[in-house]
């Protein structure tokens, strides 16, 4: 069965207007939501994420940044969304800043379904159209509903 976006992400955890202008701060801002919808410490979210910062950035490029990390008291993959308008200088692999973000955080025992994920959402943001949308969308519902006609595509 293919995991769609839509499965792990939930409008509560899309932010249209992030507003942090380094990489931490961002982490902190798209960790938020997620820490009150599983009560996870919101420190514990931002370090596991600025732990695989460390090992290598997550800014693939192209103004995207899929910055995600595995917790063991998770028990089920969790899928945030957020937006810079200005861009963030975010370690990117091309050296531009990035715009659009996708959290991820998973159970320890999930690399399977985590990896599926990752790829899915790589291929779903290769699209230029797709990230246009999402880069003149306004609102939290326009951004799912954007995300869900094209997971829904695939």
């Amino acid at each position: 069965m293919i995991m769609k976006i839509l499965d792990v992400l939930q409008l509560e955890t899309i932010i249209p207007e992030l507003t942090s202008r380094d990489k931490k701060g961002i982490l902190e801002e798209l960790a938020a939501p997620i820490s009150d919808i599983t009560g996870i410490r919101h420190s514990d979210l931002v370090r596991v994420l600025m732990e695989r910062e460390q090992l290598g950035s997550t800014g693939i490029g192209d103004g995207i940044g899929i910055p995600h990390g595995k917790i063991a008291s998770m028990d089920r993959m969790m899928v945030g969304f957020g937006m810079s308008r200005q861009g963030v200088d975010f370690d990117s692999l091309d050296g531009r800043p990035a715009h659009i973000f996708f959290v991820l955080v998973t159970p320890e025992q999930s690399t399977g379904q985590h990896l599926k994920l990752l790829a899915r959402l790589s291929k779903l943001l290769k699209s230029d159209l797709f990230r246009k949308k999402l880069m003149t969308a306004s609102s939290r519902d326009e951004i799912y509903t954007i995300i869900h006609n094209e997971d829904s595509d695939h």
